[in-house]
Protein backbone atom coordinates (compact mmCIF):
# COMPACT_ATOMS: atom_id res chain seq x y z
CA UNK A 1 0.00 0.00 0.00
CA UNK A 2 1.23 2.83 -1.05
CA UNK A 3 0.57 6.83 1.28
CA UNK A 4 0.58 8.96 -2.24
CA UNK A 5 0.52 8.25 -6.37
CA UNK A 6 1.14 10.93 -8.82
CA UNK A 7 0.44 10.28 -12.52
CA UNK A 8 1.86 12.19 -14.88
CA UNK A 9 2.65 11.82 -18.82
CA UNK A 10 5.19 14.26 -18.40
CA UNK A 11 7.33 13.10 -15.47
CA UNK A 12 11.15 14.79 -15.61
CA UNK A 13 13.36 12.01 -14.56
CA UNK A 14 17.87 12.09 -15.10
CA UNK A 15 16.64 10.57 -18.49
CA UNK A 16 14.01 12.88 -19.68
CA UNK A 17 10.52 13.33 -19.79
CA UNK A 18 8.47 10.13 -19.86
CA UNK A 19 4.76 8.70 -18.21
CA UNK A 20 5.28 7.78 -14.91
CA UNK A 21 3.16 6.93 -11.70
CA UNK A 22 5.49 7.83 -8.51
CA UNK A 23 4.89 5.82 -5.97
CA UNK A 24 5.54 7.54 -2.66
CA UNK A 25 5.76 5.74 0.71
CA UNK A 26 7.15 7.04 4.17
CA UNK A 27 8.02 10.30 2.92
CA UNK A 28 10.48 8.50 0.16
CA UNK A 29 10.48 7.54 -3.35
CA UNK A 30 9.21 4.28 -3.43
CA UNK A 31 8.95 3.57 -6.94
CA UNK A 32 8.46 4.47 -10.52
CA UNK A 33 5.70 2.53 -12.12
CA UNK A 34 3.91 3.16 -15.79
CA UNK A 35 2.05 5.92 -15.73
CA UNK A 36 -1.06 3.69 -16.28
CA UNK A 37 -0.10 0.94 -13.49
CA UNK A 38 -2.90 -0.31 -11.01
CA UNK A 39 -1.93 0.62 -7.69
CA UNK A 40 -3.18 0.34 -4.71
CA UNK A 41 -2.96 3.55 -2.37
CA UNK A 42 -4.43 6.01 0.13
CA UNK A 43 -4.21 8.48 -2.05
CA UNK A 44 -3.83 9.53 -5.83
CA UNK A 45 -3.15 12.77 -7.92
CA UNK A 46 -3.63 12.55 -12.08
CA UNK A 47 -1.51 15.42 -13.19
CA UNK A 48 -2.25 14.30 -17.27
CA UNK A 49 -0.06 16.24 -19.41
CA UNK A 50 0.67 19.03 -16.09
CA UNK A 51 4.70 18.12 -15.79
CA UNK A 52 5.83 16.71 -13.28
CA UNK A 53 9.24 17.71 -11.38
CA UNK A 54 11.83 16.74 -8.64
CA UNK A 55 11.35 19.80 -5.70
CA UNK A 56 14.12 22.11 -6.47
CA UNK A 57 17.17 23.00 -4.18
CA UNK A 58 17.73 26.57 -3.71
CA UNK A 59 21.43 26.61 -2.10
CA UNK A 60 21.76 30.43 -2.11
CA UNK A 61 18.87 31.79 0.60
CA UNK A 62 19.41 34.88 2.85
CA UNK A 63 16.69 34.25 5.40
CA UNK A 64 18.27 37.54 8.00
CA UNK A 65 16.37 35.45 10.73
CA UNK A 66 17.08 36.18 13.85
CA UNK A 67 18.84 39.82 13.66
CA UNK A 68 17.12 41.47 10.89
CA UNK A 69 14.20 39.48 10.61
CA UNK A 70 12.85 42.89 9.53
CA UNK A 71 14.05 42.11 5.97
CA UNK A 72 12.75 38.79 5.98
CA UNK A 73 12.38 35.56 8.00
CA UNK A 74 11.89 31.89 8.14
CA UNK A 75 7.97 31.49 7.91
CA UNK A 76 7.90 34.13 4.76
CA UNK A 77 11.07 32.73 2.84
CA UNK A 78 10.54 29.74 3.04
CA UNK A 79 6.64 29.58 2.02
CA UNK A 80 7.74 31.94 -0.75
CA UNK A 81 10.64 29.04 -1.66
CA UNK A 82 7.33 26.30 -1.76
CA UNK A 83 5.23 28.25 -3.68
CA UNK A 84 7.97 28.36 -6.36
CA UNK A 85 8.40 24.92 -6.83
CA UNK A 86 11.87 24.86 -4.33
CA UNK A 87 11.35 21.79 -0.98
CA UNK A 88 14.69 22.68 0.21
CA UNK A 89 17.26 25.73 1.01
CA UNK A 90 20.28 26.29 2.51
CA UNK A 91 20.45 29.71 4.50
CA UNK A 92 23.38 31.61 4.02
CA UNK A 93 25.36 32.88 7.33
CA UNK A 94 24.72 36.61 7.18
CA UNK A 95 22.80 38.66 6.91
CA UNK A 96 21.28 37.09 10.55
CA UNK A 97 23.16 38.92 13.54
CA UNK A 98 24.70 36.99 14.96
CA UNK A 99 25.99 35.53 11.66
CA UNK A 100 26.31 31.84 11.70
CA UNK A 101 30.75 31.46 12.58
CA UNK A 102 30.21 29.90 16.10
CA UNK A 103 28.42 26.69 17.12
CA UNK A 104 26.06 29.10 19.28
CA UNK A 105 24.94 30.98 16.19
CA UNK A 106 23.79 28.39 14.54
CA UNK A 107 22.13 27.03 17.49
CA UNK A 108 20.35 30.51 17.74
CA UNK A 109 19.46 30.31 13.57
CA UNK A 110 18.42 26.95 14.54
CA UNK A 111 16.15 27.79 17.33
CA UNK A 112 14.77 30.64 15.19
CA UNK A 113 13.57 28.70 12.57
CA UNK A 114 11.98 25.54 14.47
CA UNK A 115 8.11 25.47 13.91
CA UNK A 116 7.92 28.08 11.39
CA UNK A 117 9.70 26.55 7.92
CA UNK A 118 7.72 25.21 4.94
CA UNK A 119 10.62 23.40 3.14
CA UNK A 120 13.57 21.67 4.20
CA UNK A 121 16.15 23.69 5.59
CA UNK A 122 19.81 23.67 5.87
CA UNK A 123 22.47 26.41 7.24
CA UNK A 124 25.93 27.25 5.66
CA UNK A 125 28.84 28.34 8.24
CA UNK A 126 30.49 31.27 7.85
CA UNK A 127 34.77 31.96 7.74
CA UNK A 128 35.55 35.59 8.94
CA UNK A 129 38.83 36.38 10.42
CA UNK A 130 38.26 36.11 13.59
CA UNK A 131 37.36 32.17 13.36
CA UNK A 132 40.08 31.09 11.44
CA UNK A 133 41.56 28.22 13.07
CA UNK A 134 38.01 26.99 14.39
CA UNK A 135 36.10 25.85 11.69
CA UNK A 136 35.53 22.01 12.30
CA UNK A 137 33.80 22.39 15.29
CA UNK A 138 31.23 24.26 12.80
CA UNK A 139 32.06 21.27 10.11
CA UNK A 140 31.14 18.73 12.76
CA UNK A 141 27.85 20.20 13.97
CA UNK A 142 26.39 19.82 10.24
CA UNK A 143 26.82 23.44 8.37
CA UNK A 144 27.41 22.44 4.46
CA UNK A 145 30.22 24.56 4.16
CA UNK A 146 31.70 27.79 4.72
CA UNK A 147 30.77 31.37 3.41
CA UNK A 148 33.58 33.98 2.50
CA UNK A 149 34.13 37.07 0.76
CA UNK A 150 37.01 38.72 -1.03
CA UNK A 151 35.32 42.10 -0.81
CA UNK A 152 33.53 43.87 2.10
CA UNK A 153 30.08 42.05 2.49
CA UNK A 154 28.00 44.92 3.30
CA UNK A 155 27.57 44.57 6.50
CA UNK A 156 29.99 44.92 9.62
CA UNK A 157 29.35 41.39 11.13
CA UNK A 158 30.39 39.97 8.62
CA UNK A 159 34.24 40.74 7.44
CA UNK A 160 36.01 39.58 4.42
CA UNK A 161 39.08 37.57 3.51
CA UNK A 162 42.23 38.82 2.58
CA UNK A 163 43.79 36.79 -0.07
CA UNK A 164 46.31 35.21 2.27
CA UNK A 165 43.46 34.20 4.78
CA UNK A 166 41.45 32.83 2.05
CA UNK A 167 44.63 30.74 1.72
CA UNK A 168 44.45 29.72 6.01
CA UNK A 169 40.57 28.77 5.35
CA UNK A 170 41.91 26.62 1.97
CA UNK A 171 44.28 24.62 4.15
CA UNK A 172 41.61 24.18 7.13
CA UNK A 173 38.99 23.11 5.07
CA UNK A 174 41.16 20.73 3.23
CA UNK A 175 41.53 18.96 6.24
CA UNK A 176 38.79 17.71 7.20
CA UNK A 177 37.01 17.56 3.20
CA UNK A 178 34.56 20.87 3.56
CA UNK A 179 33.48 23.01 0.92
CA UNK A 180 34.69 26.99 0.87
CA UNK A 181 32.37 28.90 -1.19
CA UNK A 182 33.48 32.54 -2.18
CA UNK A 183 31.63 35.67 -3.25
CA UNK A 184 34.71 36.54 -5.34
CA UNK A 185 35.40 40.00 -6.40
CA UNK A 186 39.23 41.55 -5.97
CA UNK A 187 38.53 44.47 -3.70
CA UNK A 188 41.48 45.92 -5.58
CA UNK A 189 39.53 46.07 -8.91
CA UNK A 190 36.14 47.80 -7.07
CA UNK A 191 35.99 52.16 -7.16
CA UNK A 192 33.21 53.59 -5.57
CA UNK A 193 30.36 55.14 -8.28
CA UNK A 194 30.78 58.17 -10.07
CA UNK A 195 27.31 58.61 -9.54
CA UNK A 196 24.07 56.83 -8.81
CA UNK A 197 23.19 55.80 -11.26
CA UNK A 198 22.99 51.98 -13.34
CA UNK A 199 26.17 52.80 -15.51
CA UNK A 200 28.48 54.11 -12.90
CA UNK A 201 27.38 51.37 -10.43
CA UNK A 202 28.26 48.41 -13.57
CA UNK A 203 31.43 50.49 -13.67
CA UNK A 204 32.29 50.79 -10.44
CA UNK A 205 32.44 46.48 -10.44
CA UNK A 206 33.58 45.52 -13.58
CA UNK A 207 33.90 42.01 -14.92
CA UNK A 208 37.63 41.77 -14.17
CA UNK A 209 37.01 41.98 -10.53
CA UNK A 210 35.46 38.78 -11.13
CA UNK A 211 38.02 37.27 -12.94
CA UNK A 212 41.28 38.32 -10.80
CA UNK A 213 39.23 36.88 -7.73
CA UNK A 214 38.44 33.80 -9.56
CA UNK A 215 42.32 33.45 -11.04
CA UNK A 216 43.41 33.68 -7.08
CA UNK A 217 41.20 31.31 -5.47
CA UNK A 218 42.10 28.78 -8.36
CA UNK A 219 46.19 28.80 -7.26
CA UNK A 220 44.24 28.10 -3.63
CA UNK A 221 42.32 25.80 -4.51
CA UNK A 222 45.35 23.95 -6.61
CA UNK A 223 47.88 24.81 -3.82
CA UNK A 224 45.25 23.47 -1.03
CA UNK A 225 43.52 20.88 -2.58
CA UNK A 226 40.62 22.80 -1.01
CA UNK A 227 36.96 22.13 -2.34
CA UNK A 228 35.59 25.93 -3.85
CA UNK A 229 32.65 26.82 -5.02
CA UNK A 230 32.30 30.51 -6.92
CA UNK A 231 28.67 32.01 -5.97
CA UNK A 232 26.14 34.32 -7.98
CA UNK A 233 29.18 34.66 -10.88
CA UNK A 234 27.87 37.19 -13.24
CA UNK A 235 31.12 37.99 -15.62
CA UNK A 236 31.24 35.60 -18.56
CA UNK A 237 34.83 36.07 -18.72
CA UNK A 238 35.90 34.36 -16.10
CA UNK A 239 34.37 30.59 -17.73
CA UNK A 240 37.21 30.25 -20.05
CA UNK A 241 39.67 30.56 -17.16
CA UNK A 242 37.11 28.15 -14.36
CA UNK A 243 36.92 25.45 -17.40
CA UNK A 244 40.51 25.04 -17.86
CA UNK A 245 41.20 24.39 -14.34
CA UNK A 246 38.50 21.88 -13.91
CA UNK A 247 39.98 20.29 -16.77
CA UNK A 248 43.24 20.20 -14.62
CA UNK A 249 41.37 18.52 -11.89
CA UNK A 250 40.97 21.29 -9.68
CA UNK A 251 38.29 21.28 -7.67
CA UNK A 252 36.63 24.20 -8.58
CA UNK A 253 32.77 24.94 -9.40
CA UNK A 254 30.10 28.08 -10.08
CA UNK A 255 26.62 29.00 -10.18
CA UNK A 256 24.76 31.89 -11.59
CA UNK A 257 21.41 33.01 -10.75
CA UNK A 258 18.48 33.85 -12.53
CA UNK A 259 18.68 37.79 -12.59
CA UNK A 260 22.22 37.50 -14.74
CA UNK A 261 20.20 34.65 -17.13
CA UNK A 262 17.35 37.17 -17.81
CA UNK A 263 18.03 40.62 -16.74
CA UNK A 264 20.06 42.55 -19.28
CA UNK A 265 22.14 46.24 -18.23
CA UNK A 266 19.81 47.33 -21.24
CA UNK A 267 16.89 47.63 -19.95
CA UNK A 268 17.76 48.80 -16.50
CA UNK A 269 15.04 51.98 -16.80
CA UNK A 270 16.45 54.71 -14.54
CA UNK A 271 18.69 55.49 -12.09
CA UNK A 272 16.12 54.73 -8.99
CA UNK A 273 15.13 51.38 -10.45
CA UNK A 274 17.18 49.68 -7.86
CA UNK A 275 14.94 46.46 -7.46
CA UNK A 276 17.76 45.65 -10.18
CA UNK A 277 20.72 46.40 -7.95
CA UNK A 278 22.95 43.22 -6.96
CA UNK A 279 26.27 42.65 -6.46
CA UNK A 280 28.23 41.62 -8.42
CA UNK A 281 25.89 43.68 -11.18
CA UNK A 282 23.74 42.61 -13.87
CA UNK A 283 25.88 43.04 -17.27
CA UNK A 284 24.94 43.15 -20.96
CA UNK A 285 23.15 40.71 -23.42
CA UNK A 286 26.48 39.28 -24.73
CA UNK A 287 27.56 38.20 -21.00
CA UNK A 288 24.06 36.86 -20.79
CA UNK A 289 24.43 34.49 -23.62
CA UNK A 290 27.56 33.86 -22.54
CA UNK A 291 26.07 32.37 -19.23
CA UNK A 292 24.11 30.34 -20.81
CA UNK A 293 26.32 28.90 -22.97
CA UNK A 294 28.58 28.24 -19.74
CA UNK A 295 25.20 26.01 -18.59
CA UNK A 296 25.08 24.25 -21.86
CA UNK A 297 28.78 22.97 -21.75
CA UNK A 298 28.65 22.16 -17.94
CA UNK A 299 30.88 24.84 -17.09
CA UNK A 300 28.71 26.27 -14.73
CA UNK A 301 26.44 23.93 -12.83
CA UNK A 302 23.90 25.74 -10.63
CA UNK A 303 21.01 27.70 -10.98
CA UNK A 304 20.29 29.46 -7.42
CA UNK A 305 18.10 32.49 -6.41
CA UNK A 306 20.68 34.39 -4.16
CA UNK A 307 17.97 35.76 -2.41
CA UNK A 308 18.83 38.48 -0.70
CA UNK A 309 16.24 40.87 0.16
CA UNK A 310 15.85 44.02 3.04
CA UNK A 311 13.24 46.16 3.58
CA UNK A 312 11.99 48.43 1.35
CA UNK A 313 13.92 51.75 2.48
CA UNK A 314 16.70 50.31 2.35
CA UNK A 315 15.98 50.20 -1.44
CA UNK A 316 15.45 53.53 -1.95
CA UNK A 317 17.52 56.12 -3.12
CA UNK A 318 19.62 55.32 -6.35
CA UNK A 319 22.54 52.76 -7.15
CA UNK A 320 25.27 54.71 -5.37
CA UNK A 321 23.21 53.75 -1.79
CA UNK A 322 20.44 51.33 -2.05
CA UNK A 323 20.93 47.92 -0.85
CA UNK A 324 22.29 45.39 -3.41
CA UNK A 325 19.98 42.07 -3.49
CA UNK A 326 17.49 40.60 -5.63
CA UNK A 327 14.52 38.66 -4.01
CA UNK A 328 13.42 36.03 -6.03
CA UNK A 329 13.21 32.45 -4.45
CA UNK A 330 9.40 31.97 -5.68
CA UNK A 331 9.84 33.37 -9.52
CA UNK A 332 13.10 31.30 -10.31
CA UNK A 333 12.01 28.35 -11.67
CA UNK A 334 9.46 30.02 -14.00
CA UNK A 335 12.02 32.94 -14.49
CA UNK A 336 14.35 30.15 -15.82
CA UNK A 337 11.87 28.29 -17.76
CA UNK A 338 11.03 31.25 -19.35
CA UNK A 339 14.36 31.82 -20.89
CA UNK A 340 15.51 28.44 -21.10
CA UNK A 341 12.39 27.54 -23.40
CA UNK A 342 12.95 30.14 -25.56
CA UNK A 343 17.06 29.14 -26.24
CA UNK A 344 16.01 25.62 -27.05
CA UNK A 345 16.41 24.00 -23.56
CA UNK A 346 14.39 21.58 -21.78
CA UNK A 347 12.99 21.24 -18.90
CA UNK A 348 15.03 18.59 -17.93
CA UNK A 349 17.96 21.14 -18.47
CA UNK A 350 16.40 23.16 -15.49
CA UNK A 351 15.84 20.36 -13.83
CA UNK A 352 19.74 19.64 -13.99
CA UNK A 353 20.33 23.49 -12.93
CA UNK A 354 18.16 23.99 -10.22
CA UNK A 355 17.48 20.43 -8.23
CA UNK A 356 19.96 17.84 -8.76
CA UNK A 357 22.89 20.40 -9.34
CA UNK A 358 22.53 22.20 -6.36
CA UNK A 359 21.23 19.11 -3.90
CA UNK A 360 24.95 17.66 -5.44
CA UNK A 361 27.09 20.38 -4.48
CA UNK A 362 26.22 20.26 -1.05
CA UNK A 363 25.80 16.62 -0.77
CA UNK A 364 22.51 15.91 -0.39
CA UNK A 365 22.06 12.46 -1.33
CA UNK A 366 17.99 12.12 -1.60
CA UNK A 367 17.06 15.25 -3.02
CA UNK A 368 16.74 16.72 -6.52
CA UNK A 369 15.81 13.82 -8.63
CA UNK A 370 12.46 11.71 -9.29
CA UNK A 371 14.29 8.13 -8.80
CA UNK A 372 13.40 5.71 -6.34
CA UNK A 373 15.12 6.14 -2.82
CA UNK A 374 14.83 9.93 -3.07
CA UNK A 375 12.90 11.83 -0.87
CA UNK A 376 9.04 12.46 -2.50
CA UNK A 377 9.72 16.39 -2.74
CA UNK A 378 7.89 16.88 -5.79
CA UNK A 379 5.98 20.36 -7.97
CA UNK A 380 3.09 20.11 -10.42
CA UNK A 381 4.40 22.32 -13.15
CA UNK A 382 2.01 23.93 -15.64
CA UNK A 383 4.87 24.71 -18.51
CA UNK A 384 3.13 26.29 -20.83
CA UNK A 385 0.90 28.66 -19.16
CA UNK A 386 1.76 32.17 -18.55
CA UNK A 387 1.28 34.84 -15.69
CA UNK A 388 2.14 38.29 -14.79
CA UNK A 389 3.99 38.80 -12.03
CA UNK A 390 1.96 41.08 -9.61
CA UNK A 391 4.08 41.42 -6.38
CA UNK A 392 1.22 41.53 -3.96
CA UNK A 393 1.32 37.77 -4.46
CA UNK A 394 4.61 36.96 -3.49
CA UNK A 395 5.21 35.38 -0.35
CA UNK A 396 7.89 37.08 0.66
CA UNK A 397 7.58 39.43 3.28
CA UNK A 398 8.81 42.38 0.98
CA UNK A 399 7.35 42.59 -2.64
CA UNK A 400 9.97 43.84 -4.39
CA UNK A 401 11.13 42.85 -7.78
CA UNK A 402 12.65 43.53 -10.90
CA UNK A 403 9.98 41.37 -12.64
CA UNK A 404 7.11 42.99 -11.79
CA UNK A 405 5.10 43.19 -14.71
CA UNK A 406 7.01 40.42 -16.44
CA UNK A 407 5.24 37.91 -18.20
CA UNK A 408 6.52 34.43 -17.55
CA UNK A 409 5.78 31.10 -18.71
CA UNK A 410 5.73 28.45 -15.86
CA UNK A 411 3.14 27.77 -12.89
CA UNK A 412 3.59 26.01 -10.10
CA UNK A 413 0.37 24.20 -9.30
CA UNK A 414 1.25 22.20 -5.91
CA UNK A 415 4.46 21.13 -4.07
CA UNK A 416 4.41 18.15 -1.89
CA UNK A 417 7.48 18.18 0.80
CA UNK A 418 8.38 14.25 1.48
CA UNK A 419 4.94 12.91 0.10
CA UNK A 420 2.47 16.11 1.95
CA UNK A 421 1.21 18.70 -0.34
CA UNK A 422 2.56 21.92 1.34
CA UNK A 423 -0.29 24.22 2.75
CA UNK A 424 0.05 26.90 5.05
CA UNK A 425 0.99 24.55 8.22
CA UNK A 426 4.78 24.36 8.08
CA UNK A 427 6.44 21.17 8.32
CA UNK A 428 10.07 21.52 6.92
CA UNK A 429 12.64 20.07 8.73
CA UNK A 430 16.18 20.90 9.56
CA UNK A 431 19.03 18.72 7.03
CA UNK A 432 22.38 18.96 8.33
CA UNK A 433 25.65 17.36 5.86
CA UNK A 434 25.94 13.39 6.10
CA UNK A 435 22.57 12.97 7.44
CA UNK A 436 20.48 14.05 4.36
Amino acid sequence: MHDLVVRSLRAVTPDGERPLAVCVREGRIAALEPYDAVLETADEVDLGQVTLLPGLVDSHVHVNEPGRTEWEGYATATRAAAAGGVTTIVDMPLNAIPPTVDLDALELKRKAAAGQCSVDTGFWGGAIPANLGSLRPLHEAGVFGFKCFTSPSGVDEFPALSFSEILVAMAEIAAFDGLLIVHAEDPESLTEPASGDFGAFLASRPAGAELGAISQLIAGARETGCRVHVVHLSASEALPTLAAAQSDGVRITAETCPHYLTLSADEVPDAFATAYKCCPPIRDGVNQDALWRGLADGVLRCVVSDHSPCTPELKKGDFATAWGGISSVQLGLPVVWTAARSRGFALSDVVRWMAYGPASLVGLEHKGRLEAGYDADLVAFADSETFVVDPSALHHKHPVTPYAGRELTGVVRTTWLRGVAVTDAPRGGFLSRGNA
